[in-house]
């Protein structure tokens, strides 16, 4: 089988054999925002003709390819959800070349019953296999941050929080963009910002502060942005961690964002077990799995 997470900016593709190993893998900068004219089925040939003309004939895809921005919009499958409803609502797409299939979305709501949506993330959460046999909290860095709540199996809620572009933005459009200069990465001047989220005031004072401190002399322009990030950071996870104090999170994600999440989560009170992005490899095998692959070709 040949899975795929199809991002918003990237493309990575798994050849997963049968026993949920990764044969090979490729990726590219071809997420749904570059794909020419909306010619997915041409993306996807060019992407992993190779493998096809191997024999593979079974291709999974998760992500915001399965968005109405995509190849073909998925229903989002309401929470609690196990690997094998996942499964049963998966949507098909034609191709010629093989049978290709969409996972669908999750949808919730929070604890005030606002709606909540994500792709793509649940199919990483489903590939770390404690998580899903003994229960737990999942965090999913990024831009839009995920904070996942597994229970008895099944995907039982999350919430979402805009960190990594609410950083952007602040630093790209507001007047903190003045204050901030690039710098050596300092881990120092990031885990006071995650400090200073624990204080009172609130995330708006607290953001402005960056301000303030540089224009005092208090912090270094090129360690300001690093400050920032713990402020957000900090923010996020306290909020993740409410009501868990010292719980274990299953962090997934690239190592530099798995790192410093690490870091914030232990000064927050709580513990980090990391985990790389091959767990969405390994979530959609489980899924691939459950599905039903009604022809041949």
């Amino acid at each position: 089988m040949i899975g795929i997470d199809w991002g918003t900016t990237s493309f990575r593709a798994y050849r997963i054999a049968r026993d949920g190993s990764i044969r090979d893998r490729r990726a590219s900068t071809r997420g749904i925002l570059n794909v020419p004219d909306g010619r997915f089925g041409d993306t996807l040939r060019e992407e992993i003709g190779p493998w096809l003309a191997l024999g593979e004939d079974r291709v999974l895809l998760s992500g915001m390819i399965g968005s109405r921005q995509g190849w073909k919009e998925a229903p989002y499958l309401p929470c609690p959800a196990t690997p094998a409803a996942i499964a049963a609502a998966l949507t098909d797409i034609e191709f010629d070349w093989a049978q290709v299939k969409l996972v669908p979305g999750l949808s919730g709501t929070d604890a005030a019953g606002v709606a909540e949506v994500m792709r793509g993330e649940e199919t990483q959460v489903i590939g770390i296999p404690a998580l899903m046999a003994n229960g737990g909290i999942a965090c999913l860095p990024g831009t839009h941050s995920k904070w996942v709540r597994v229970e008895h199996g099944r995907i039982a809620h999350f919430t979402t929080h805009m960190t990594g572009e609410v950083y952007a933005a602040l630093r790209g459009h507001t007047i903190l963009g003045r204050t901030i200069r690039d710098g050596a990465p300092n881990s120092t001047a990031f885990e006071a910002g995650v400090e200073r989220a624990g204080n009172q005031g609130g995330l708006l004072h607290h953001i402005f502060g960056v301000r303030a401190q540089t224009l005092t002399g208090q912090l270094a322009e090129t360690d300001a942005g690093a400050y920032l990030s713990g402020i957000l950071i900090g923010h996020e996870i306290r909020a993740g961690l409410a009501g868990h104090p010292g719980a274990v999170v299953q962090v997934i994600g690239t190592p530099d964002l798995t790192q410093l999440y690490a870091t914030a989560i232990t000064a927050c009170g709580g513990f980090a077990e990391r985990h790389d992005g091959d767990a969405a490899a390994q979530g959609l095998a489980l899924i691939g799995a459950h599905a039903a692959w009604d022809r041949q070709l």
